[in-house]
């Protein structure tokens, strides 16, 4: 964890710096301390690092600590902030600027373990939905009659829709649920998935075969063998994509 003190006094910063080290929190935990003593200072660091949280004073000098956690509130990734102060008046602006936890001096270790364990917490959530959110864009769970099934879904050649069956096609199995195909489709979000007919996608690396059809359409050949029909007012699209 990457950790940033601002703090214009430098007693202050060293003594927060200890407490955070000594922290139940942190332990187990590797940490790297950064301090800033204004915010043209703090602005480097975190330019050069990913901070993953500040304590930030709040009187700088001739500045004023609520400027930089403004700026911070534009970025797409911003450090957790958490106001350390010698100043109680100012709480309720701080949780306006999205501050987690606003911390009063002299520190005391008992309030900074509270503040690191909110820390912790809420980084830990993150981490999860992180993992959670990559195993999303990596697998497909397909609802079938007695299980679950789970599958690559770059293994997905496949996907129609008949008679309100959905049939998912890989080049081993063919799953058949009751999703639909807009369920698929907002699933499928890798550029090589491309709807072809109101009731198709199909993974476009794996066309085999494109031939002339009836009414002036096409039919896919798949890798696997199965014969998909293009519908007309997907054809144009798919001549694009495939340089037709």
């Amino acid at each position: 964890m990457k950790i940033l003190v601002v703090d214009d006094e430098p007693l202050a910063r060293n003594e927060l710096a200890y407490l955070i080290k000594k922290s139940p929190a942190m332990q187990g935990r590797a940490i790297k301390l950064y301090q800033a003593e204004d915010i043209k200072e703090a602005q480097g660091i975190l330019l050069k690092h990913q901070i993953d949280l500040m304590f930030l004073d709040i009187s700088l000098n001739e500045e004023n600590g609520f400027e930089l956690a403004e700026e911070l509130k534009q970025l797409t990734y911003s450090p957790i902030i958490i106001f350390a102060t010698a100043y109680d008046e100012y709480a309720v602006k701080a949780f306006d600027v999205g501050a987690l936890d606003y911390v009063l001096k002299p520190f005391e270790q008992k309030r900074i373990d509270q503040a690191l364990a909110k820390v912790v917490n809420i980084l830990n959530v993150q981490a999860t939905k992180s993992v959670q959110a990559k195993t999303d864009r990596e697998v497909l769970s397909i609802e079938l009659e007695d299980r679950n099934a789970v599958i690559k879904k770059l293994d997905v050649i496949s996907a129609r829709i008949d008679n309100g069956v959905l049939t998912i096609a890989t080049n081993k199995q063919k799953y058949q649920t009751k999703k639909t195909l807009a369920w698929i489709a907002k699933r499928l979000t890798d550029p090589r998935f491309m709807q072809v007919h109101r009731s198709a996608v199909v993974n476009i690396e794996d066309i085999k075969e494109v031939q002339p059809w009836f009414n002036h359409t096409l039919l896919l050949i798949m890798s696997n063998g199965d014969r998909i029909q293009v519908g007309r007012s997907y054809r144009k699209d798919l001549n694009e994509r495939l340089g037709m």
